[in-house]
């Protein structure tokens, strides 16, 4: 049962980055949040998620998630840099059905340069939706269960699987289409090689445990 909005949560939580990872500090608001929060979130899961942009300056909005690439939720690996720094350290700990407002200054988010319509040294707010946390393709468990041959790659096919078992688990069956860009966009990002496999080295699961 979703607690009503009036009992939104106001609670303010202040993550500091390390000092390797820049200056600076992440500010979370969290404004709803449900009575049964499980799982959460953490460094390495797959997370589905609505998020809108804005600039904390003047309010004015520079990134929609629901009406960019035909409005479906944007999914990534969380705590891999998929995302800029602020929203890897904001996105920690959240359950399916929690809503964020996520404040990240500069150093954490586009920098001294910006990226074009975000101008040079701008902090900026998300707000964030999450649909799904699911267990993602980035830990050593994860990249064993896939690997069916093992061999120590992955194929397109081993992947696919993977994520259509681990979204049945959850209730949450997808269409091809939905796992076919995933996994295109999977593959862009770590194949490497452009061989039409992913090796442990190009996802570096055995570096370290979560990634």
């Amino acid at each position: 049962m979703w607690k009503s909005a009036s009992w939104m949560l106001l609670l303010f939580v202040w993550v500091w980055a390390t000092a390797d990872e820049l200056d600076g500090e992440v500010k979370i608001e969290v404004l709803f949040k449900p009575e049964q929060c499980t799982p959460k979130s953490k460094r390495g899961d797959l997370l589905n998620v609505h998020y809108d942009g804005f600039l904390a300056k003047d309010g004015s909005q520079f990134y929609c998630s629901r009406s960019d690439k035909a409005g479906h939720p944007q999914w990534f690996v969380l705590g891999v840099g998929q995302i800029i720094k602020g929203l890897d350290i904001g996105m920690m700990d959240m359950c399916p059905g929690e809503k964020r407002k996520i404040t990240v200054p500069p150093a954490l988010a586009f920098g001294v340069k910006g990226k074009d319509p975000v101008p040079p040294n701008a902090t900026v707010i998300f707000e964030v939706e999450v649909y799904t946390v699911s267990k993602g393709p980035r830990t050593m468990e994860a990249f064993g269960q896939m690997d069916l041959d093992k061999d120590k790659s992955l194929t397109k096919a081993e992947v696919k699987q993977y994520l259509k078992l681990e979204y049945e688990k959850g209730g949450k069956p997808r269409d091809d289409p939905f796992y076919e860009k995933m996994i295109g966009d999977i593959f862009h990002k770590n194949d490497q090689d452009r061989d039409g496999l992913i090796s442990a080295k190009e996802y570096n699961v055995f570096k370290h445990d979560e990634l």
